[in-house]
């Protein structure tokens, strides 16, 4: 673990049809870390995800700045396969790319960075390689057929991957780092009795 020096919040965008799953584990373990976890929606209106839990969202996008923030992290959506409601995200995205703040996309946000350009010139995966070729983006030479991949200050990941997802995000803030961060994988992706002694004997 790092030290408990206070660090910038972690933003998580919500919107309609929000995918329950794929952040849980990545924003309870940040939390954990000593990161506040700020939610950004379109507007301050209330979100509805997938699971019908309602989000009231911590601030607006367009209030947004990357150098206020550690990391923005964009969760799958119906929303970005079926409008272009949540392409403000991307765009926001590419902001922080552009300012040096990490960005971790999972699902169908990966789809949405490849609209917007930014998996052109990157390593990258989601769900399959198919799926973002649908988009026309340039970038199907850079598709890596992994659980997650992290390239620079970009993470990206399909939706059945949110541990490995999370695993990604520890590694590129420093959550957690060699053995611990292998045995807080193997914990919860493979039930791994072993990995937990690893976690227990390292204070986790």
């Amino acid at each position: 673990m790092t030290s408990s020096t206070p660090r910038k919040p972690v933003h998580l965008a919500v919107y309609d049809t929000f995918a329950d799953w794929e952040t849980g584990h990545a924003t309870a373990y940040l939390a954990r870390a000593g990161y506040e976890v700020r939610t950004v929606g379109p507007d301050r209106e209330l979100v509805k995800t997938i699971g019908g839990v309602r989000i009231q969202p911590d601030l607006v996008l367009s209030d947004l700045r990357p150098e206020d923030s550690s990391l923005l992290i964009l969760t799958g959506a119906d929303l970005w396969d079926t409008s272009d409601d949540l392409a403000p995200f991307a765009r926001k995205a590419r902001e922080f790319l552009d300012a040096d703040v990490p960005v971790a996309a999972i699902c169908g946000a990966t789809a949405g960075l490849a609209r917007e350009g930014l998996l052109d010139d990157r390593k990258h995966t989601s769900a399959v390689s198919f799926y973002l070729a649908a988009t026309g983006y340039k970038g199907g030479e850079r598709y890596v057929d992994a659980d997650a991949v992290t390239d620079g200050k970009l993470i990206t990941a399909g939706p059945t991957e949110p541990v490995a997802f999370a695993r990604e995000v520890f590694r590129l803030l420093g959550v957690y780092e060699g053995d611990v961060l292998d045995a807080w994988y193997r914990l919860f992706h493979d039930s791994d009795p072993e990995a937990y002694a690893v976690l227990e004997a390292a204070g986790q």
